[in-house]
């Protein structure tokens, strides 16, 4: 994942927000824990207290007597943290053996006999203490003593059951957060592929696999997937009327370039050569640039479907040595086809005729006598049309390709052809590659481009 990445986004905002939640439950777990431990404890001492509450007496002299201490053996093992204590107004005042020497600092107050009040004190060894406390009221040897009874535990304990379950509780929260996380990570994956089919479908349309976005998707990328449909039949709408305007022009233009061949034709009659050769390479010229024109608009408005398409070669080929061999530029060059009948290039017949009618006819300009064409089925498809003329250096061919060159000198054309055949092949995934030729000169090959 990249820094800009919605997946990436998702995901930090799902671990920042998994983190914060478990954070907030962790503490509040431990919070109520605690809180649980403490009326736990607190029950405790309520039931101890009421022992030692039915355990006490007053004898004849007025003297308190613990006739049932409670039965918690703690109470008997020095600072064992569970302690009680009777007192009453004056100076009596009994403790349980677990406090040894040291009396609990109870408050001033007094507490009423109807309520236990709870309440924290220190206790022995500076230890907090959690403390239950009553009032109670007897009557011997003729009158009504007040007793106060206190019964203590030390807290020591809750906290380290607190801290016992905050441990076990984080490693138990680190689980569901790994568990949570990828059950994020799941639902960030499944949220997302209906993007991921997007892309792929646009891709798809790019290539000319598809010419429109499937509707079936969630109702939420829905507005997307019309919003792109209705950008491609916009697109299309105007590729068609751009299509149209350049037929149009084409259609115009073909008077007048006819008028200027007549021109050159007479020219040439009355003696004129150099002029009429100046007008009928202007008129080449010109149509040249019109056909190229022509073919990049269909090139750019045709959605091709290419798994669907494809064009037998060898009868295009023959079609177009024919017709070649009818030109001035065929009458002195002999062509040669080197081309199995069953093979098939995934073209329209229109767009490879492009192609190969102008490397046939480059190859034929420069050739000394001989044309061959070439085509491979098997395994990585290839076309080539060789030529024996002078050939070309390796270190031209980058200017070959280039848009308007050429370097014969020649007055004849427009440098636009193989410009034309990349403009195709381009379209179509394909890429023309130049060698030399076993005949001598030039080798145009077009092959489909790796990957």
């Amino acid at each position: 994942m990249r820094v800009g990445s919605l997946r990436l986004r998702l995901a930090l905002g799902a671990v920042v927000t998994i983190l914060a939640a478990l954070a907030a439950a962790g503490l509040g777990l431990v919070v109520l824990f605690e809180r649980q431990a403490l009326r736990s404890l607190g029950d405790d001492l309520d039931v101890h207290l009421r022992q030692l509450a039915a355990g006490i007496d007053v004898d004849a002299q007025g003297r308190i007597v613990v006739v049932r201490p409670p039965a918690d053996p703690r109470f008997a093992d020095p600072l064992s943290g569970l302690y009680w204590q009777v007192g009453d107004d004056g100076a009596q005042l009994l403790r349980s053996r677990s406090l040894w020497d040291v009396a609990l600092a109870l408050a001033r107050d007094s507490p009423d006999s109807a309520t236990v009040h709870n309440h924290e004190l220190p206790g022995p060894g500076g230890a907090r203490l959690l403390v239950a406390e009553r009032r109670v009221q007897m009557t011997a040897a003729g009158g009504t003593h007040g007793i106060r009874l206190a019964v203590a535990a030390d807290l020591a304990r809750v906290a380290a059951a607190r801290r016992d379950f905050a441990a076990d509780l984080v490693l138990a929260l680190g689980m569901l957060a790994v568990a949570l996380g990828l059950a994020a990570w799941v639902q960030i994956e499944l949220g997302l592929r209906p993007l991921g089919a997007v892309r792929a479908g646009v891709s798809a349309i790019r290539d000319g696999r598809f010419r429109r976005l499937d509707t079936a998707v969630p109702m939420e990328v829905r507005p997307l997937i019309d919003e792109v449909n209705a950008l491609l039949d916009t697109q299309e709408r105007d590729v068609t009327r751009a299509r149209a305007r350049a037929a149009d022009l084409a259609h115009g233009l073909k008077t007048p370039l006819a008028a200027l061949a007549a021109d050159a034709r007479r020219l040439r009659e009355k003696g004129d050569l150099d002029i009429a050769r100046d007008v009928d390479d202007l008129a080449e010229t010109m149509r040249r640039h019109v056909d190229r024109e022509l073919v990049r608009v269909r090139l750019g408005g045709a959605v091709r479907i290419r798994t669907s398409q494809a064009t037998a070669v060898r009868p295009l080929v023959e079609s177009l040595m024919a017709t070649l061999a009818r030109t001035p530029l065929g009458e002195t060059v002999a062509f040669e086809m080197r081309i199995p009948a069953d093979i098939a290039l995934p073209f329209e017949r229109s767009d490879l005729a492009e192609v190969l009618g102008n490397l046939m006819e480059n190859a034929a300009r420069h050739a000394n006598g001989v044309v061959r064409v070439t085509a491979i089925g098997d395994g990585r498809p290839m076309l080539s049309v060789e030529d024996d003329g002078p050939g070309v250096a390796a270190a031209d061919y980058p200017r070959i390709l280039e848009r308007g060159q050429r370097l014969d000198g020649r007055g004849d054309g427009a440098g636009l052809g193989l410009a034309i055949v990349q403009d195709v092949l381009e379209a179509y995934g394909w890429r023309l590659e130049l060698g030399a030729s076993r005949l001598g000169g030039l080798a145009a090959t077009i092959v489909a481009a790796p990957g």
